[in-house]
């Protein structure tokens, strides 16, 4: 079971805040790391941004460069790409069928 630390002892500590990098380093992330070209990268890192505009309204989280990664060496590799989306996106990020539709859709609204 997790708490919320106490105020006393989160002071201990340093906080830093992670954002996602700006969409054309990202897509020269995925690109580099993946192999894809910078077309499909672009679309990636697109479809990435549709995910992330979901937290709160159904996703805890959206897509990371992470994942975004995973889906490029798929589709380098020659799957295809909607495939490459829903396995290593979609189904990362939610099992709730219906948000799994939706976010399906946003990748095969790009691919």
């Amino acid at each position: 079971m997790l708490k919320d630390l106490k105020q006393s002892t989160r002071q201990r500590f340093v906080a830093l805040e992670f954002n996602y990098p700006k969409p054309e380093l990202e897509k020269e992330i995925v690109r580099h790391e993946s192999g894809v070209d910078e077309h499909v990268a672009a679309k990636l890192v697109k479809f990435a941004g549709m995910t992330r505009n979901l937290k709160g309204s159904g996703l805890d989280e959206g897509a990371s460069t992470r994942l975004l990664v995973h889906a490029g060496k798929l589709i380098a590799s020659g799957i295809d790409p909607r495939t490459a989306c829903r396995s290593s996106i979609a189904e990362a990020l939610t099992d709730d069928a219906e948000m799994l539709v939706a976010v399906n859709e946003l990748g095969a609204s790009l691919f």
